[in-house]
């Protein structure tokens, strides 16, 4: 129980500011695990049933189109990541979740943290910080997507989230940033850090 309260403060901390009550009830839901890397944690077809807070390790969120492999979303220590339509609708997910590293996250069931939701004021509050945050960096990266060329995306990213350059696979940064392999090859290199 120890370490799902620590947890659980690193939630609130990060997330929504929670009383010593409202961090025994979070972390009296947390669930644990433990993923290996290359696993996946979601499949495509199975619903989201939990938000996950990765402790430690980095994961990606991926979907195929044209039978390419598509890079959407990277959560590591401190993040939370989540397939938001399938986890809000309870329907199968068309993303997939994979793990980058070693990793080690604790789930917030689905069912679960939305019974308290509808009952405990400072649940609710912190369900709504999350999923705000989880739009707000969605539509950050739709807007970096539409509005930046390949040299600012990856100047943005560098700046904003550089473990994701440090840690992930170059192929799935290429991806993540909307280019060829090639090309982020040549913006790293043209790019004086």
């Amino acid at each position: 129980m120890d370490k799902r309260r620590d947890i659980a403060r690193e939630i609130a901390r990060r997330y929504c500011t929670l009383s010593t009550q409202g961090i025994t009830t979070l972390a009296n839901i947390l669930v644990p695990f433990k993923v290996a890397k290359g696993e996946k944690l979601l499949k495509e077809g199975e619903v989201c049933k939990f938000m996950y807070y990765v402790e430690r390790g980095m994961v990606r969120q991926f979907y195929y189109k044209n039978s390419r492999d598509v890079t959407e979303h990277f959560s590591y220590e401190g993040r939370i990541v989540i397939c938001i339509e399938s986890f809000l609708k309870q329907n199968p997910s068309r993303l997939m979740v994979e793990a980058l590293e070693n990793t080690w996250m604790f789930g917030i069931p689905h069912d679960a943290l939305l019974d308290l939701v509808e009952t405990d004021k400072e649940m609710a509050q912190l369900y709504r910080r999350i999923l705000e945050h989880a739009l707000i960096s969605s539509q950050e990266h739709a807007d970096s997507q539409r509005f930046e060329n390949a040299t600012e995306r990856y100047v943005r990213l560098l700046k904003s989230k550089p473990e994701i350059i440090l840690r992930a696979p170059m192929v799935h940064v290429a991806s993540f940033l909307q280019m060829t392999p090639e090309t982020l090859s040549r913006v790293r290199s043209s790019h004086v850090d």
